[in-house]
């Protein structure tokens, strides 16, 4: 495809070509010399291009319309536009605005930076909704063109234009925020922004010369940002309206300040939490779900990210209001499925990981709406082809419930019974694993991975059903797509405990070897996983299964794990060594299979050193719970030890409550099991600590007051350690009275 000349006729042609016509596109970009013009035609259109009968202005909005719907759908498009700095010529466009110029124009090149900025972060990613089905081949790029699009001078350039005249380019900035931001440090720049005018402002002190602190200015932090964009919800325009709602729940999620700030108004004015909800409740389905989004972010912002956190009664009464008109979109027969999509995700946004959220979502009957929406749209016996041909819509509206499913149903056992037991959704789960639609498969997993929690269903349901056995051949598979290989793995983790059925059938099927084929790969998720499967499958496991994990890892993989930067790999492998460890027999092979005691009590040393306490904190009762049948010369080996002992010591000091227990048993195994230890404990100052520990106890029981005293040795405010540490200084004192008998 060839042009030798730009006109009016010429451009209207190829614009209603590349609409919708994924081919034209893809046939367009790749002929650099053209799209280079019009990309050129934006700016400057009187230098490459026919005005005979016609303007800048429309030549100008035209090439937009034709690089906005180049945007999306052609892969060698987007790569072309990235190639010829698109998005800096429209940013510089945009910046050249005058008063004079007609609002089509400036409402046309916003609009293709909106367009272009959504395809380029999708490029990035992560996707707005579910999963992105394959991987940028010119996320390079388009990283470099998103960041730039974030940079503070570029920000002056199109921010503003929130207070334009024209509500079509406020919108399309509102959206462009929408679209662009998708990452936390992004998100952290468009709460940061305000107009250069109010920076100047803030940098001058009272005096004129004094300088404030910018990071507590009322229009930082979201503070001008969120007042702009409510301000657009007050128009009438519905468009505007939604688009606003976007940009407000963009720029609220997990910001506790800015959500706060929102839910809440001056008196005699009204919240943008309380516009949000009274436009929940339009008759526009899109207005209704940028409401419902708007909602759950300010929501969730505000409620504590604990699973167990409380949340208030008029939190609760939001919830169901926007729980009410996301099940009403859902069990809607007229809806799209786009809209659907976007209300199932809304949902599970909504609830994901809070107790009292998912309770109510299943009282109030939203998981059972969205239960028989995956059945009606999931056919149990399907044959390939009909896979091949099911439109994307459909798969990606099964992605967003069952990804709502597993969210509501991952915290509680009465609810996973429900899913099970009434509303039946095994089969259209399992169905799911095999779908062509790497978010279909991801979402099945992690509803399996939900259900598998609950050792009823394990022994039952999941067995019965042969859900397990699927999930276990889907994650099998060399070729799997990655998220779909780490939701798989986390399921395996559920199965291989001791209590299921399945665990042996895992194990003659090659589940170790494929563990550890997860521990080679490049990918740290992946690693955890596996360390966690490992740790389950070892937990009272027989000594003979035992020998044949820690083979099959090695010791040199287990130590290099031992070592990794990433202490969640530490923590999961000093577990795992634990539970290999917790039987008669099991520490002296142990020792023998590592190289020696004094290998391993080096590796127990590094671990107990470290600065993270979740590491100590698996290390301390590796030292407690095997000293029970630990041989006497290797008892002498640990009090031989200044490392462990200053470290046990330090433990009984400043470390939590969870170290400090398994800290003092730790050191009353030591006393009481070995007589003659007084010298060594003495020598590491622990019997001291103790002491220190005792004497202290009426002292204020304040956690801050006692972690303030540190390594000065305040007050013990634990029962179960002041207990253990008068019995473990009781064996001391004993100790050193024989010790002096003896002399």
């Amino acid at each position: 495809m060839t042009v030798a000349i730009l006109n009016l006729p010429t451009l209207k042609a190829i614009k209603n070509s590349v609409i919708g016509n994924r081919t034209a596109k893809t046939t367009l970009g790749r002929e650099e010399k053209y799209v280079a013009q019009l990309i050129a035609c934006v700016h400057e259109p009187s230098s490459i291009a026919d005005l005979e009968g016609t303007t800048e202005t429309e030549l100008r909005v035209e090439a937009a319309h034709i690089i906005a719907s180049l945007s999306y759908g052609s892969r060698e498009a987007l790569g072309m536009l990235l190639q010829l700095s698109a998005l800096q010529t429209l940013v510089y466009a945009i910046s050249t605005f005058q008063p004079s110029d007609p609002p089509v124009l400036r409402s046309a090149l916003t609009r293709a930076v909106r367009a272009l900025a959504a395809a380029i972060a999708d490029a990035v990613g992560p996707p707005q909704w579910g999963l992105a089905p394959t991987v940028s081949d010119v996320r390079a790029e388009a990283k470099i063109a998103l960041d730039f699009l974030f940079q503070p001078e570029v920000l002056d350039v199109y921010m503003p234009l929130l207070l334009d005249s024209s509500p079509q380019v406020n919108a399309a900035i509102a959206q462009l925020i929408y679209v662009a931001t998708r990452s936390a440090e992004h998100r952290a720049i468009v709460q940061e922004w305000c107009p250069p005018a109010e920076r100047t402002r803030e940098a001058k002190g009272k005096r004129g010369w004094e300088r404030r602190d910018t990071t507590t200015s009322p229009t930082r932090q979201g503070g001008w940002m969120g007042k702009t964009l409510a301000s657009l919800l007050q128009r009438r325009d519905i468009k505007l309206q939604e688009s606003a709602l976007l940009a407000l729940s963009c720029i609220a999620k997990d910001s506790v300040s800015l959500a706060r700030r929102l839910a809440k108004a001056p008196l005699g004015t009204e919240s943008v939490l309380s516009m949000a909800l009274n436009l929940a409740k339009a008759r526009n389905i899109d207005l209704q779900l940028a409401a419902s989004l708007c909602v759950t972010n300010i929501l969730r912002a505000c409620v504590s990210s604990s699973p167990d956190a409380p949340v208030l009664p008029a939190e609760q009464t939001t919830a169901i209001t926007i729980m009410h008109v996301l099940s009403r979109i859902i069990g809607s027969e007229t809806a799209s499925n786009n809209a659907r999509t976007r209300a199932c995700f809304t949902l599970y946004h909504l609830v994901s990981d809070n107790r009292v959220f998912c309770q109510l979502a299943f009282e109030r009957n939203s998981l059972s709406t969205v239960a028989n929406l995956i059945n009606k749209i999931t056919p149990i016996e399907k044959s390939a082809d009909d896979e091949e041909d099911e439109p994307e819509s459909v798969s990606r509206l099964r992605e967003a419930a069952l990804t709502a499913v597993a969210a509501i149903s991952l915290l509680d056992t009465n609810i996973r019974t429900t899913v099970t037991d009434d509303l039946r959704l095994i089969p259209a789960i399992q169905a799911s694993l095999n779908n062509p639609y790497v978010g279909v498969r991801y979402a099945a997993c992690q509803c399996a991975r939900a259900l598998s929690r609950e050792v009823s269903a394990l022994r039952t349901n999941i067995v019965d059903t042969g859900l397990g056995l699927a999930v276990f051949q889907l994650f099998m598979k060399e070729d799997e797509d990655r998220q779909v290989m780490y939701a798989s793995s986390a399921v395996i983790c559920n199965i291989v405990v001791n209590l299921s059925p399945l665990q042996t059938t895992l194990l003659e099927q090659g589940v170790i070897g494929r563990l550890v084929q997860l521990l080679l790969a490049d990918d740290n998720d992946l690693k955890l996983n596996a360390l966690w499967a490992f740790k389950n499958l070892l937990y009272k496991a027989t000594s003979e299964l035992k020998h044949e994990v820690i083979r099959t890892i090695g010791w040199d993989r287990i130590k290099t794990l031992a070592k990794d930067p990433d202490t969640r790999l530490q923590e999961q492998i000093y577990h795992m060594m634990r539970h290999v460890a917790d039987g008669e027999g099991d520490v002296e092979f142990l020792t023998s299979d590592i190289g020696g005691t004094g290998e391993l009590l080096g590796i127990l040393a590094q671990a107990m050193e470290s600065d993270n306490e979740d590491v100590v904190l698996q290390v301390s009762p590796c030292s407690e719970s095997p000293l029970k049948c630990i041989p006497s010369c290797i008892l002498r080996n640990i009090l031989a030890h200044s490392r462990i002992l200053g470290r046990m010591r330090d433990c009984l000091v400043d470390a939590k409550v969870e170290i400090r227990r398994p800290a003092v048993s730790c050191v009353l195994e030591l006393a009481r099991q070995n007589p003659r230890s007084f010298r060594e404990l003495h020598d590491a100052g622990i019997d001291a600590t103790l002491r220190h520990m005792l004497e202290h106890t009426h002292v204020s029981a304040s956690p801050t007051l006692r972690f303030a005293a540190g390594r000065q040795m305040g007050a013990e405010d634990d029962l179960e350690v002041q207990d253990k540490a008068r019995q473990a200084l009781h064996w001391l004192e004993q100790a050193q009275l024989n010790r002096e008998t003896d002399v």
